[in-house]
């Protein structure tokens, strides 16, 4: 006796999908739900410390090259990144301080001419030359 009707024994040939593909919509959409509070980023804006200390003299600021093309900022060697960021730091102050620029009467031309360079990108207006008096001879 066959309950379905049809009276053939012979087994389904194809598979009922329905559940499959609502089980699979089922979890979209809880992918859906979950995802986007775990890309959310929140936006902080932090206090920056105004108390840093700066060499970067409100006045002035002396740039020394010796003759083995070492570079100092108010008597402190520096590399000539540092230099470019404590130029920038001098330039963007509201009254801009004095550059003095003293090279030794040794120093390579190549040097003074790349922290003069520097100082002209930093927007540098007021530069001096200190010690010239060594070159008088």
């Amino acid at each position: 006796m066959a309950v379905g009707g049809g009276g053939d024994d012979a087994p389904m040939n194809d598979m009922n999908t329905t559940p499959l593909i609502d089980v699979m919509l089922v979890l979209l959409i809880m992918f859906i739900i979950t995802i986007p509070p775990q890309t959310h980023a929140v936006k902080l804006d932090l206090p920056v410390n105004a108390n840093t200390p700066s060499n970067v003299d409100p006045v002035f600021n002396q740039v020394d090259i010796d003759f083995l093309s070492n570079i100092y900022w108010n008597k402190t060697e520096v590399d000539l990144p540092t230099l470019r960021s404590y130029m920038k730091q001098a330039a963007a102050l509201p009254s801009e301080p004095e550059l003095r620029l003293r090279p030794e009467g040794l120093a390579k031309y190549e040097v003074v001419d790349k922290v003069m360079a520097e100082a002209q990108k930093a927007g540098i207006t007021k530069m001096g030359f200190v010690g010239n008096e060594a070159y008088a001879n």
